[in-house]
């Protein structure tokens, strides 16, 4: 009986610190935030946040991990990579806060840069598992949807996730399309 609740405090404890992150960055700046003050914030002990992270980047990058993970779920069950960017934005939805309090100028330079690596080595796995491709093509999907993100929270969600899922799908078939190899005049040459 003491496991679920000992679940339930994880639970608590998590939801107590990833509120506490964001309140602190909209506040301070990621920088600016240490793990004391985290603590602090969310009245937890030092020893509860190392009990499940190892520093600050460790729980942002876990809620990151679960928005790659939406975006990874079914594809090897053929899911719909439109149904797989939705589950994506809906993550980035819930946790609105936090990547607007990351990637907006008080954010974190070294989060942005880590959204933008992971999501465009998805992208180029995905690519590869369809030839041809490279490495131009999946950095910018890979820009493109981290940009993608980062307007839409900077200017307040104006679509909802299916609206957005399908207008970067669109787009990103759109620019796979024109970046496919195909022969042009001066190749001919």
């Amino acid at each position: 009986m003491s496991v679920p609740h000992e679940n339930l405090r994880v639970r608590r404890t998590r939801v107590l610190l990833r509120e506490a992150l964001v309140e602190l960055v909209e506040q301070r700046g990621f920088d600016r935030v240490t793990v004391g003050k985290i603590c602090e914030h969310a009245m937890v002990s030092r020893a509860a946040f190392y009990r499940h992270y190892r520093d600050k980047y460790e729980l942002v990058e876990q809620i990151f991990d679960e928005a790659a993970a939406a975006l990874t779920e079914g594809l090897d069950q053929g899911l719909d990579p439109v149904v797989r960017l939705r589950r994506f934005f809906d993550h980035v939805g819930d946790y609105a806060r936090l990547y607007r309090a990351l990637l907006e100028a008080k954010g974190s330079p070294w989060f942005a840069e880590r959204i933008r690596t992971t999501l465009t080595d998805m992208t180029g796995t995905h690519l590869r598992a369809s030839p041809p491709s490279d490495d131009l093509v999946a950095t910018l999907l890979g820009g493109m949807l981290t940009d993608t993100i980062t307007w839409w929270l900077r200017h307040d969600r104006p679509l909802s996730t299916h609206e957005l899922a399908d207008r970067y799908a669109h787009l990103a078939t759109a620019l796979t399309a024109r970046a496919s190899p195909t022969p042009t005049p001066c190749q001919s040459l």
